[in-house]
């Protein structure tokens, strides 16, 4: 039983039933079998865009089937789809916000399959691998829609699965404070980034 972080060999390829094992308090995500650290705890403006966002999205499903959820929250996502036992799953991402419309996805320890939509907010620590490798795994694993937001620059950029399976920006230049941002996911929904991006 691995009670602490360093006990890991970062090296070395893990997957979700070795994830279970793990006892220690620090934050982790596995991607393609690999440990990488997350922030022990975000800024002030992180938790600020983060609860905003959480807000509206919350306050709009009312009485839709889809739910929202916030990190911490374990997203196992099977690589190739279709992988299902915990021997298989090599992939453990907690996004900071998750949007599920098929409850078949929901257990008791998070979600199973590719959420609907995901919203990464940057940091400074986090920014090159939701950029890289999270755009990557979520186009992969089928996530229709991903917005990420940056809370010092309060811009937002929207990436949305074409036809072939492959994310393109809903426009070059990011949305920006007196905008409205649309949702593929849900059409009806406009999200004013004033609200996102406000005190």
């Amino acid at each position: 039983m691995i009670t602490d972080i360093n006990q890991l060999d970062f090296n070395k390829r893990y997957n979700y039933a070795d994830y279970l094992t793990w006892q220690f308090d620090d934050m982790v995500e596995l991607i393609r079998g690999k440990v990488f650290r997350m922030s022990p705890a975000p800024s002030t403006s992180h938790q600020h865009l983060s609860g905003n966002l959480f807000s509206i999205i919350h306050q709009y499903l009312k009485g839709k089937p889809c739910q929202v959820f916030a990190a911490p929250f374990d997203v196992r996502l099977p690589l190739p789809p279709g992988q299902q036992t915990a021997e298989q799953i090599d992939t453990v991402v907690q996004p900071d916000i998750s949007i599920i419309c098929d409850p078949e996805k929901l257990d008791e320890r998070g979600c199973q399959g590719a959420p609907d939509w995901i919203i990464e907010i940057l940091s400074k620590s986090t920014a090159a691998k939701d950029l890289t490798e999270k755009y990557a795994l979520y186009e992969h694993a089928g996530v229709r829609e991903y917005w990420v937001a940056h809370p010092n620059e309060g811009t937002l950029l929207i990436y949305r699965l074409d036809e072939a399976g492959r994310y393109q920006l809903l426009r070059q230049t990011p949305f920006v404070k007196g905008e409205k941002a649309p949702s593929k996911v849900f059409p009806e929904l406009e999200i004013d980034l004033d609200e996102v991006f406000g005190d």
